[in-house]
C-alpha cells in the first residue's frame, strides 16, 4: 500500500506518471518533499504504489474528482501529462481554478506551453526539446555536459583550454575575455572544488562555466 499522509505545506500534487511525471515524483520523494501522484492509468497507479507517498487513479480533468483529492491543500503542482494536449490544458486550467498556488507543465510544442500559460501554468518545461539540446551540445563541441536555464543563459561542463593551462583565472580571466564565469574546477582524483581568482587550472581540468549561451558554446569550443 502507498504511504498515505495528510497534505502539508510542503507536499507536491504530481499528475501523469509516465517518464517525465514518475522520474520528478521519485526525486521529490527522495528530497523528503510529500508527493500525491495521480493517474487514469490504473497499471501505473499499482507499479508506483509502493514507491510514492500517495498513489491513486482519477481523471484530472475533473474539477470535483480534484477536488474530493484535496488539490487545493497542495501548494504545487505538476502535470506531466504526455501528449494528450487537451487533457494537459484542462488539467492546468482546473489545478488554477481550485486555487493551487504553483503549477508546473509538461509541454510537446511551444504553442502547447502558450496554452498552459494562458489557462494558469505558471512554469512551463519542454523536457524532450531540453534534453535533445543538451545531448546534441555534448555530441559536438568539447562540452560534457549542458544545461540551458532560459534562452540566453547556459550551464556547461568542459575542459580546460590550452589558454588558460598553468594560469591563475585572475591571469587567464575568462570573463574578461570570453564572457564566462568558472564556477568550479575538478582535477583527476579529486571533488569539484569553487573557482577563485587565486585557482590555477592545468590541463585535463574539467570546468564548470555558466554565461551567455553563444558565450559558453564558444567557449568550450577553444582547444
Amino acid at each position: 500500500m502507498a504511504r498515505s499522509t495528510a497534505p502539508t505545506s510542503t507536499s507536491v500534487v504530481v499528475i501523469g506518471l509516465g517518464w517525465f511525471g514518475s522520474a520528478v515524483a521519485e526525486a521529490l520523494v527522495r528530497l523528503g518533499q510529500e508527493v500525491l501522484a495521480i493517474d487514469e492509468d490504473q497499471a501505473l497507479v499499482d507499479h508506483w504504489a509502493d514507491e510514492l507517498t500517495h498513489v491513486v487513479r482519477a481523471d484530472s480533468t475533473d474539477d470535483e474528482a480534484l477536488r474530493q483529492l484535496g488539490v487545493a491543500d497542495h501548494d504545487r503542482a505538476v502535470v506531466a501529462i504526455g501528449t494528450d494536449i487537451e487533457a494537459s490544458v484542462l488539467t492546468v486550467l482546473a489545478l488554477a481554478e481550485a486555487g493551487v498556488g504553483e503549477i508546473w507543465a509538461k509541454a510537446i510544442t511551444h504553442k502547447h506551453g502558450r496554452i498552459l500559460e494562458r489557462v494558469g501554468a505558471h512554469h512551463v518545461v519542454y523536457p524532450e526539446r531540453s534534453m535533445g539540446e543538451r545531448v546534441a551540445h555534448v555530441l559536438t563541441g568539447r562540452m560534457m555536459d549542458y544545461i540551458e536555464l532560459d534562452d540566453a543563459f547556459s550551464v556547461a561542463r568542459t575542459l580546460a583550454p590550452s589558454s588558460t593551462w598553468d594560469k591563475t583565472l585572475a591571469e587567464s580571466a575568462p570573463r574578461s575575455r570570453h564572457g564566462v564565469t568558472v564556477v568550479a574546477v575538478k582535477r583527476a582524483g579529486e571533488d569539484f572544488t569553487h573557482a577563485r581568482p587565486e585557482t590555477t587550472l592545468h590541463r585535463h581540468d574539467h570546468l564548470i562555466v555558466s554565461g551567455p549561451t553563444a558565450d559558453v558554446e564558444k567557449f568550450c569550443d577553444l582547444r
